[in-house]
């Protein structure tokens, strides 16, 4: 029984962007201890891609690395249509790719708001209006998009990565509506302060102000994030879409 559990997604396929390292790669592993085969996308950190697939391949189950660059708007079709061409079908879709600069208002040019938006929600967008029509073909799909508490919170010198992961809100619950009669559910994910690391680089001047607001005191772990992930994956959530499910340690509750 324990056995059939754990591999409650066998036979589909899932895509998992920003794959190489922190959430996107603990997603992966998590998806396919359940059963999945799993694209790993990556941009720039093929080697780190390499070893995903390489784990993946360990625990018995398939994985294969596709590259993609979000900054260009014809990346996301070419991906999808590489991954449906490698492994015949695409079931989940895990939209975790995106990019975090730092800008004040005033040095906040269009070239960084552009690029920003373009790859945080725009990527997000054109991923997921290709692959719907392979899902709609099955019946069956599950697309999960990455936010972060700053789309809750706001974010001193980051008004454009806060208002691109915003974005997404609008996307997951517009397309939940429009998705839910053809079997496909979408869902978001919100992260909060979890040890990755771009979170790493801030730590040692922001730690004790990030735990103090934090009620359980600690960072959250990438596999912590990943299980909520899963979840959403798996037959357990079949009658959960439009839903945000936060994985912050109270920082933000709703």
């Amino acid at each position: 029984m324990m056995e059939q559990v754990h591999r409650v997604l066998q036979g589909r396929v899932a895509l998992v962007t920003g794959a190489s390292r922190g959430i996107g790669r603990a997603t992966c592993l998590a998806l396919a201890a359940q059963g999945a085969a799993v694209a790993v996308h990556y941009r720039v950190e093929v080697d780190q891609a390499a070893d995903v697939v390489a784990s993946i391949r360990s625990m018995g189950a398939m994985a294969e690395v596709f590259s993609a660059d979000f900054t260009r708007n014809s990346a996301p079709l070419s991906l999808v249509e590489q991954v449906t061409s490698y492994f015949g079908r695409l079931d989940i879709l895990v939209n975790n790719a995106g990019e975090m600069t730092g800008a004040p208002l005033l040095e906040l040019n269009d070239a960084l708001w552009e690029q920003t938006l373009n790859v945080n929600l725009g990527a997000a967008f054109r991923t997921i209006q290709a692959a719907v029509p392979y899902m709609k073909v099955q019946r069956w799909g599950r697309i999960i998009n990455v936010t972060s508490q700053a789309a809750y919170t706001g974010s001193v010198n980051h008004a454009h990565y806060a208002a691109s992961k915003a974005g997404l809100a609008g996307l997951t619950y517009s397309l939940a509506k429009e998705l839910g009669p053809s079997g496909i559910t979408v869902n978001m994910i919100a992260p909060g302060r979890i040890a990755t690391d771009m979170i790493r680089d801030q730590l040692p001047s922001r730690e004790e102000e990030w735990l103090r607001q934090t009620p359980l005191g600690r960072l959250g772990q990438p596999e912590e994030v990943a299980a909520a992930i899963a979840f959403l994956a798996s037959p357990s959530a079949s009658y959960i879409t439009g839903a945000t499910l936060h994985v912050n340690g109270g920082l933000v509750m709703s």
